[in-house]
């Protein structure tokens, strides 16, 4: 019996725990219900409409900033550094003198063969002077001739091998870092200091095959460079490879460009567009109006529904080139829309929103 009202009494607690749960989920659920049927309010969003903008179609590679000439300044023969005529960056024109080596030795046998030359020079005139005479042959005549001719030819070359002693300029440029002191013994081929021609200067540049019929010499080109990305560098093709590269089917561009300032350094990255001759309308919006998507690029544009309430539908887009801020929409967007310009993550497809005022958004973004 005390078994039976003890069972009795557990079955009791346990119905009036479990009913007080059910009870408060109940409540919850009906809270909850009721918090879902109220109008939710509209979310604010920043919208713009597409505009329709004229912009020169352009081909989009990378590529590599190369002087016109550049080189590394290297001596053709060994000796000692007498005096260095340069410092480090130095402007230079061509045929200025660098570097002189010690030149002692090369003097004095140059002194050698002029004095050679000389006594040649004086033997040569006596037999010719004798020789209408029938004083001499006619074949001391070629043998005073020739040793005159070889005697000069030695001076030449002794003056040949002195001025390699006298570094020069080869071009017009800009001197790099020096890499030589004074009074340093330096072998053949040694470098010297880097010289490059900085203005005008080359960029490099590969384009697929399937652009080569839209690239012509003397299209204008525009490059920019991570060291001053503010700043573009105007241009022109200046010459087209004639062979495609059979393993990447891409055909070597250069274009020249001004760098009045020497800002474009040989080996910067360059990002290139190559120009077209004529301006195409495209239909274009801001960057961050574009929900970029492995599936496919969309927007989320702002229309009007029955009820005269604004709501968002989303819609795929192709889009083409960027400049700037802006994206070129291929497809899918006519100009005119409006579209949300920013903050897509938290919008759905049919919610109902409300575009910020002017005053708004810049609170908002302050």
């Amino acid at each position: 019996m005390r078994t039976a009202s003890r069972f009795i009494i557990v079955i009791i607690f346990l119905g009036v725990v479990l009913g007080g749960i059910f009870g408060y989920k109940f409540y919850q659920f009906g809270q909850m219900q009721e918090q879902m049927s109220q109008p939710q309010p509209p979310a604010q969003i920043s919208a713009v409409e597409a505009q329709k903008e004229a912009w020169t179609p352009a081909i989009k590679a990378v590529g590599s900033v190369e002087a016109i000439n550049g080189i590394q300044v290297a001596n053709e023969v060994p000796g000692v550094i007498e005096t260095i005529n340069f410092e480090s960056g130095d402007q230079v024109s061509r045929g200025d003198v660098l570097i002189r080596i010690d030149s002692a030795i090369d003097e004095a046998a140059l002194r050698t063969r002029r004095a050679e030359a000389q006594l040649a020079e004086q033997e040569f005139k006596r037999v010719s002077d004798l020789l209408p005479k029938r004083a001499v042959s006619q074949s001391q005549y070629d043998e005073a001739k020739a040793n005159f001719d070889a005697a000069r030819a030695r001076v030449n070359e002794a003056e040949a091998q002195l001025s390699k002693k006298i570094i020069r300029a080869p071009f017009d440029g800009t001197l790099g870092i020096r890499m030589v002191d004074q009074g340093e013994y330096i072998a053949t081929g040694t470098p010297i200091v880097e010289i490059n021609m900085l203005d005008p200067i080359y960029v490099d540049y590969t384009l697929s095959e399937k652009n080569l019929p839209n690239v012509k010499t003397s299209y204008p080109v525009v490059a920019t460079v991570a060291a001053v990305p503010e700043q573009d560098f105007e241009g022109s093709v200046s010459a087209i490879n004639t062979s495609v590269n059979p393993e990447t089917r891409t055909v070597r561009v250069r274009a020249t460009l001004s760098n009045p300032d020497n800002l474009l350094r040989p080996g910067m990255f360059a990002t290139v567009l190559t120009q077209q001759p004529e301006d195409n309308e495209v239909v274009t919006v801001p960057r961050t109006a574009i929900s970029y998507n492995t599936y496919g690029d969309f927007v989320f544009v702002v229309e009007e529904n029955d009820e005269g309430n604004l709501v968002v539908s989303r819609r795929t887009v192709t889009t083409g080139e960027t400049r700037n801020t802006r994206v070129a929409v291929l497809s899918g967007l006519e100009a005119g829309e409006t579209v949300v310009e920013k903050g897509l993550l938290r919008l759905r497809a049919g919610q109902q929103v409300a575009i910020q005022e002017e005053d708004q958004k810049q609170g908002a973004s302050e």
